[in-house]
């Protein structure tokens, strides 16, 4: 049986020590036997538990990065967190909601799609100097362009316009993509994990993809089991 922890207890477990130091915290479900989604997408891996591990991690972030192959294939609409965590993030003195910014090398998105049209913050959309001139002019209208990189998306560049910004507390959901250009680039702090009570064999992919093998050490702040799925914190490793 699903046991699904209080928004108040997720709240205290995801809590961040120190807000004013920028950190990127990764945020992914996975299989028992590796994959990271099942028929082509995360979300017949996660329950309850899961989901409400996501909206209180999202209530922490100051931006939520994604890049733009995870919003198409993941099906993201306007990404908000609900009345009762904006009222408790004003409450804090933070935005009432976090922003969003998508990043994109070839700038593949239709400023029609959902995530910018139902957008409760203007989105960002963060790409590099050679992207096409024509779809960088056309988002400009629904999202902030933020240019980072000459050939390709400079991550590290990208995380310090966004704590320029006054945005540090990142929290990206995807990619593996991505997630393998934060590793690669040593800028990982954190990784919130699901444990999904699943085996899927086939072809799926790992939450990683293009960063070298290396072992990157983290450890294990904490493992909550709600039912069968787990979930799990980690931290760098100083």
């Amino acid at each position: 049986m699903t046991v699904i922890p209080d928004r108040e207890t997720l709240l205290d477990a995801y809590a961040l020590p120190d807000r004013g130091t920028p950190r990127v915290r990764m945020n992914f479900i996975m299989s028992l036997d590796g994959a990271v989604t099942v028929d082509g997408t995360s979300g017949g891996l996660g329950d309850a538990s899961d989901r409400a591990a996501m909206q209180a991690i999202r209530t922490l972030a100051d931006v939520i990065v994604v890049g733009a192959g995870t919003i198409r294939v993941e099906g993201y609409g306007g990404v908000r967190v609900s009345e009762t965590d904006a009222s408790w993030r004003e409450s804090r003195g933070w935005p009432a909601q976090p922003r969003l910014a998508i990043v994109s090398n070839r700038l593949e998105l239709d400023p029609g799609h959902p995530v910018f049209a139902e957008a409760v913050t203007r989105p960002i959309v963060v790409t590099h100097a050679g992207a096409p001139e024509r779809e960088r002019t056309a988002l400009a209208d629904v999202a902030d362009v933020l240019v980072s990189g000459e050939t390709a998306v400079d991550v590290d560049a990208m995380l310090d316009r966004l704590a320029r910004e006054g945005l540090r507390q990142v929290l990206c959901e995807g990619g593996p993509s991505l997630f393998g250009a934060l590793l690669e680039a040593g800028l990982v702090d954190e990784l919130c994990l699901s444990l999904s009570p699943t085996l899927v064999g086939g072809d799926a992919g790992r939450i990683v993809r293009g960063a070298s093998e290396a072992a990157r050490r983290m450890r294990l702040v904490h493992a909550m089991p709600t039912g069968d799925l787990v979930l799990l914190r980690y931290a760098r490793a100083s």
